[in-house]
């Protein structure tokens, strides 16, 4: 089914160029028929100023060369060489581009592979939400029974951050690493908090930017997200500059 797939999506992609090499050519010979039959009756009318006196013999001679001469011209054969091997080229080019499409997606491309049709994944990606939901739901209920002073707290918090912005929920997730970093602060955290914000809010809010600024003050001088905070820190103060 792919093969026949990719045969009809060739047919249809290559279709306006054959066409307009089928227009070329057919412009071509439809240009030497004109000239032709133009210089022929040319032909007749000098036959005919001879005949009826108009000009004289030598003058008809000199025609007569000139229009012949124009006759050869049109139908040249090296023109008409050079015009059918630009044709013969322009359809072998386009005969050996569905071959050549087809060597390269052959290069990457696994056409015996089984169809995925978006269905089954859709409803794989819904259990898959309702797993993790149901996830999330299970955490927030053992991290709420701690006690207020349990170090595992903390560690809950992280993990249902971790989970809430792996399901783009990340509002949820910017308020679990906020409560973990109100029970310790860490600068990674804070900057992967003001991160959440920042796309819950789709832009950097003055909350955001302070922690953000914090972040970068705590931060390690080799640290590797130094930069994405400092680019955070300047689009903030530029959304603040020109509100």
């Amino acid at each position: 089914m792919i093969w026949f797939s990719i045969g009809l999506l060739s047919l249809l992609a290559l279709a306006p160029a054959a066409l307009t090499l089928r227009g070329r050519a057919r412009a071509i010979r439809d240009e030497r028929s004109t000239a032709l039959a133009l210089h022929e009756a040319q032909l007749a009318e000098v036959d005919r100023d001879l005949a009826i006196g108009l000009i004289a013999p030598a003058e008809h001679d000199v025609a007569l060369l000139e229009i012949q001469r124009r006759i050869l011209s049109a139908d040249a054969a090296p023109s008409t060489a050079r015009a059918r091997s630009s044709s013969l080229l322009g359809w072998f080019a386009l005969a050996a581009t569905p071959a050549l499409a087809v060597a390269l997606y052959l290069t990457n491309g696994a056409p015996y592979l089984p169809a995925q049709p978006l269905g089954p994944r859709l409803v794989a990606q819904h259990m898959q939400n309702r797993k993790t939901d149901a996830l999330i739901a299970q955490l927030q209920q053992a991290v709420g029974a701690l006690p207020a002073d349990d170090p595992n707290r903390r560690q809950g918090y992280l993990l249902l951050g971790q989970l809430q912005a792996s399901g783009d929920h990340y509002a949820q997730a910017a308020e679990a690493w906020g409560r973990a970093l109100a029970l310790g602060f860490d600068p990674e955290l804070a900057a992967r908090t003001a991160e959440a914000m920042t796309r819950a809010e789709h832009h950097v809010s003055t909350q955001a930017l302070d922690l953000f600024r914090k972040a970068l003050d705590a931060a390690p001088k080799d640290a590797g997200w130094r930069s994405a905070v400092q680019g955070r820190i300047a689009q903030g103060e530029h959304e603040q500059e020109n509100p």
